[in-house]
């Protein structure tokens, strides 16, 4: 075990990634665990308010990112400043993510249906701190071999190409099949061959006169949300607690004319 973890994380100088990791998903989910405590009114946790001003979590979250974030590009990654500097970089991270929803919204949305925003985001850099610690690297250059790295045509070849099917993904309305393909080429790829969204740049540019393809699109994800839709607030709700404004039923998405 101490020497995989040595072969794996210690010598690839991946130590500080994966303290940041940890940091990270404990802090979002002892945050959540307190807040979630606070809004049922048990424990002795409350609100923070100085002189009456709800202080959020969000702010001594960027704090803390930026102490951990300059601290880290001023250390050595095998060294213990950075591994402390990542701990304090991914504590941050997770206050702060933990209330994307509110600097989305620029408002207080943390209870509300918006504030799913929030979850879905900490899984998603979660997931992608995992792929990074797992060996892929951003678009596709990990896959390339020995020969091919110090070929500088076959390298910009491949990452111009992999840049191509990220954006046709993007501009499909595919944003999490696209962000987790600038790891993992391949599922960038299948979203960019694949059907566009709904309401997609892709969708308005390119299915306005091809009314079967349109149909096509909207019976898809008209199926896709209805299969998804309550599975995914179920795990959402669980993570990060139900909204306040969250229906007794979950909404069923209306049928395609």
């Amino acid at each position: 075990m101490g020497s995989w973890f040595h072969q794996n994380f210690v010598e690839p100088g991946k130590v500080p990634m994966l303290l940041a990791l940890v940091s990270f998903v404990l802090t979002f989910l002892i945050t959540r665990m307190i807040t979630r405590l606070i809004r049922a009114g048990k424990g002795p946790f409350r609100n923070v308010r100085p002189g009456g001003m709800h202080i959020h979590h969000v702010v001594p979250g960027v704090v803390l990112m930026v102490i951990g974030g300059f601290g880290a590009v001023g250390s050595d990654r095998h060294g213990v400043g950075a591994a402390v500097c990542a701990v304090i970089f991914g504590m941050g991270a997770g206050l702060v993510l933990d209330e994307f929803a509110l600097i989305l919204h620029l408002d207080d949305v943390y209870w509300t249906e918006q504030g799913r925003r929030s979850v879905e985001v900490v899984v998603l850099a979660a997931a992608l701190a995992l792929l990074v610690l797992s060996g892929f690297s951003p678009l596709g250059v990990d896959s390339l071999s020995q020969e091919e790295r110090q070929d500088r045509v076959s390298l910009l070849l491949s990452l111009g190409l992999s840049f191509v099917f990220v954006l046709i993904a993007l501009s499909k309305g595919k944003l999490w099949m696209a962000l987790v393909g600038t790891l993992v080429p391949p599922v960038a790829i299948v979203a960019a061959l694949r059907l566009a969204r709904p309401g997609s740049p892709w969708a308005r540019r390119f299915y306005r006169r091809r009314h079967r393809a349109r149909a096509r699109m909207t019976l898809r994800a008209y199926h896709r949300d209805r299969r998804w839709s309550a599975p995914r607030r179920r795990v959402q709700d669980w993570i990060g607690g139900a909204p306040d404004d969250e229906p007794k039923r979950p909404a069923t998405p209306t049928p395609p004319r």
